[in-house]
C-alpha cells in the first residue's frame, strides 16, 4: 500500500474528559476534533464517538489477545470484512499498522493498530482505533486522519508527532541546520519541516470548518495544542542548542528574555494562502514567521528550560503573544488558575510589556499546551 501523504457530563472513573481525553488505566490519550461526542462503551477498554457529517470513531483495547501487530491487523481486517490493505511501521519504537477500511459498501475510512506501553509479557496490550464514515464524503478523510493522529499510545508520545504523520513522513535521516541569528546549529530530521507544514495545513482546513460555529474557540485551542505536540520533538535539538549557547543560569526571567529576544529578531512574514502559519523548524532555521509561530516556538524553548509557558490569542487583533509562569513586574494575563507574565514576540520590547491599546484581557483567550 502506498504511504499516505496527507495533503490536505458524567465522567466514567476509568477515562478522563478534559482538554482531550486520557485513560489512567492504559496511559493513552486522545484529542479528537470538536463535535465528536462519546456515545457508548465500557469506559475502560471500549469507546465509541459520533463526529461531524456522519463520522464515526471507535477505540478498543486488546490485552494479551495478540502476539504482535501483524497478527492483530490481519485478524481485525478479517473480522471487519474489510477489503483494504495493511501497512506496517514503527511508531516511536512501538509496533504499529495502518489499515485501509474498505467495506465495499457505503462506509470507508482508516484504522490504526498500535502497541501500548511496554510490558514484560510476550503479548503486549494493543490499541485499535477505527475512523470511518459515509464512503461518498471523501473530505471526511481529513477528520479521520486528524482523529487517528491525535492518539498518543503512552506518555512518551504526548509531545511527539502523531502516528499518521509519523507513518507518512518517517523520521529516519538527520541533517544539521543553522539556527537563525544565533551562531548555533542543531540536528533535525530531513523531512521535519515538510511534515510539520503538511500537518499544519491539514489541521487548518479542519479548523476552518468551525469558523461560523459556537465551537470555534475550542477548535482554535485544539489547533494550537496539536501544533505544539507535533512540533515539540522536531525543534527539541534546536531548543537544547540555544540553551547551551545562552546558558540556562538560575533566573527564569533572564532566560525567558533571551528566548524572547531570539524570536523578536525574526523577520515578520505572513502568507495569506492556507494557514498563514510557518512550521517551527523553518521558522527557527530561517528566522522568520508570524506572531503565533514565534509564540509557540518561544513556549517550547521555555519548556525545554523547565519554565512553564503558554500563549494568548486575540481574534480581534489577529495577534498572539507568549505567556510565562515567572515572577517579576509586568502585565499579566490570568488563565488556567495562573497569572501569566505576557511576552510580545513581534516587537522589540521587554517581557511583561504590552501595547496599551491591546491590553484589555477581554479581547484574548489563553492556550494551555499541556
Amino acid at each position: 500500500m502506498k504511504r499516505i501523504f496527507i495533503l490536505i457530563l458524567i465522567l466514567h472513573p476509568f477515562f478522563v474528559f478534559a482538554e482531550g481525553l486520557y485513560s489512567p488505566t492504559w496511559g493513552f490519550s486522545l484529542d479528537l476534533p470538536e463535535y465528536y461526542e462519546y456515545t457508548e462503551g465500557d469506559g475502560k477498554d471500549r469507546f465509541s464517538f459520533n463526529g461531524p457529517e456522519g463520522a464515526k470513531f471507535d477505540l478498543i483495547i486488546y490485552n494479551g489477545a495478540y502476539a504482535n501487530v501483524k497478527e492483530m491487523a490481519e485478524d481485525i481486517t478479517k473480522k471487519l470484512g474489510s477489503k483494504g490493505e495493511i501497512d506496517y511501521f514503527k511508531y516511536h519504537e512501538k509496533q504499529a499498522a495502518v489499515l485501509e477500511l474498505n467495506f465495499g459498501g457505503d462506509k470507508s475510512g482508516w484504522g490504526l493498530c498500535v502497541e501500548l506501553a511496554e510490558t514484560k509479557g510476550s503479548r503486549p496490550p494493543f490499541l485499535l482505533a477505527l475512523a470511518y464514515g459515509p464512503a461518498g464524503k471523501t473530505d471526511l478523510n481529513l477528520f479521520h486522519f486528524s482523529a487517528l493522529d491525535s492518539i498518543a499510545p503512552s506518555d512518551a508520545e504526548k509531545l511527539y508527532p502523531g502516528p499518521i504523520t509519523e507513518y507518512s513522513y518517517p523520521r529516519t535521516e538527520q541533517i544539521i541546520i543553522p539556527i537563525a541569528n544565533s551562531g548555533a546549529t542543531a540536528a533535525v530530521y530531513k523531512n521535519d519541516a515538510e511534515a510539520a507544514q503538511v500537518f499544519i495545513e491539514r489541521e487548518y482546513v479542519i479548523l476552518t470548518t468551525y469558523m461560523k460555529t459556537p465551537a470555534l474557540q475550542k477548535a482554535w485551542l485544539r489547533y494550537y495544542r496539536a501544533i505544539y505536540r507535533d512540533s515539540y520533538a522536531r525543534v527539541g535539538n534546536i531548543a537544547l542548542a540555544l540553551i547551551k549557547k545562552w546558558g540556562r543560569g538560575t533566573v527564569d526571567r533572564a532566560f525567558a528574555q533571551k528566548a524572547l529576544a531570539f524570536v523578536q529578531g525574526f523577520k515578520y512574514e505572513r502568507n495569506n494562502e492556507g494557514s498563514d502559519f510557518l512550521n517551527l523548524v523553518s521558522a527557527a532555521g530561517n528566522g522568520n514567521g508570524d506572531c503565533d509561530s514565534r509564540a509557540i516556538l518561544w513556549a517550547i524553548i521555555l519548556k525545554y528550560a523547565d519554565i512553564r509557558a503558554a500563549m494568548m490569542v486575540s481574534p480581534k487583533f489577529s495577534h498572539a503573544m507568549g505567556l510565562a509562569d515567572i515572577a517579576g513586574a509586568g502585565a499579566r494575563f490570568e488563565a488556567y488558575e495562573t497569572k501569566w507574565l505576557v511576552a510580545e514576540t513581534t516587537s522589540n520590547v521587554d517581557i511583561g510589556l504590552i501595547d496599551k491599546e491591546q491590553a484589555d484581557p477581554k479581547n484574548w483567550f489563553g492556550v494551555l499546551f499541556e
